[in-house]
């Protein structure tokens, strides 16, 4: 079964950059989103803006979901005359939200009940990643399904790998999002000690990305980021913050006490003030604060 037309729901900093490289790479595409100022952004990248919600469902050979929360997730799935009603073809939803697992297993078993299939597929690159079609894509569903997506996941990524069953991609997102929670703590305390210490942050990350204490904040969102005070990935303190309650409430439903991880999901929380959601993730970083 061939994959020809694309419908991407979602059409912000991370779903136009992955429509545009759909088009690209020789599909049709159309998009939705509840914003109408999408359209120009949209449509200047060689994809449709579709005003209908049910239309783009109806008509599209799989989907792509960039959204928010869970439950936006489950209004797409669930509108009237939309997914659940269609029975022409098999449908693969590639849904690259950052959800709970839960949800996306209760999901996928609905749209199987319709003959379609749901691939919780999040994602790691962030919006430059997405433009570009250098994604890593964390995918869980069943193997066929991910067989019958692979030309959408290749276009969008560098790297898709099938974790495991439906669930799974969502799970290994929040575990990889929980660390990258903590390490922006761990990392942004790490400088303002060398600062007041007498060292540069700009030397001390030089060394310690030659050394065993370099992660991603250090190596790539310092220089990037955090050193030049731009603080422009893409990515919102307050997408974190949904995160990292989810992972914490995953660990909560697998009878888990996790105290740092607890620790770094009160430090989130209280520092709203000082980062407020619409602010870049990797200010919890700065180390001039």
């Amino acid at each position: 079964m061939t994959i020809e037309t694309i419908g991407v729901v979602g059409l912000g900093n991370m779903g136009l950059g992955m429509a545009a490289v759909l088009a690209r790479k020789g599909f049709a595409v159309s998009g939705y989103d509840i914003s109408e100022a999408r359209r120009a952004a949209v449509e200047g990248e060689g994809v449709r803006f579709s005003s209908s919600l049910t239309d783009l469902l109806g008509t599209s050979d799989a989907l792509v979901f960039s959204l928010p929360l869970a439950r936006d997730v489950e209004a797409v799935v669930t509108t009237p005359g939309g997914l659940l009603e269609r029975r022409d073809r098999r449908i693969v939803v590639v849904d690259t939200s950052t959800s709970d697992p839960g949800t996306s297993r209760r999901l996928a078993g609905r749209l199987a009940e319709a003959g379609h299939a749901l691939l919780d597929a999040p994602v790691s690159g962030g919006p430059s990643g997405a433009a570009q079609g250098t994604l890593t894509m964390m995918v869980g569903g069943a193997a066929e399904d991910y067989a019958l997506a692979a030309p959408v996941l290749a276009a969008m990524s560098a790297r898709a790998v099938h974790v495991g069953p439906s669930g799974a991609g969502n799970i290994v997102k929040l575990v990889n999002n929980l660390l990258v929670a903590a390490h922006l703590v761990t990392t942004g305390e790490a400088m303002r000690l060398s600062e007041a210490a007498g060292l540069s942050a700009r030397e001390a990350v030089a060394v310690v990305n030659a050394a065993t204490g370099r992660s991603a904040i250090s190596d790539v969102m310092f220089p990037r980021w955090i050193l030049p005070g731009t603080f422009d990935s893409g990515f919102s303190a307050g997408l974190m913050r949904k995160d990292v309650r989810l992972a914490l409430e995953l660990a909560a439903e697998s009878g888990l006490d996790l105290p740092l991880s607890a620790h770094v999901g009160a430090i989130w929380e209280e520092t709203r003030e000082r980062i407020p959601d619409a602010a870049d993730f990797t200010r919890m970083a700065d180390y001039r604060d």
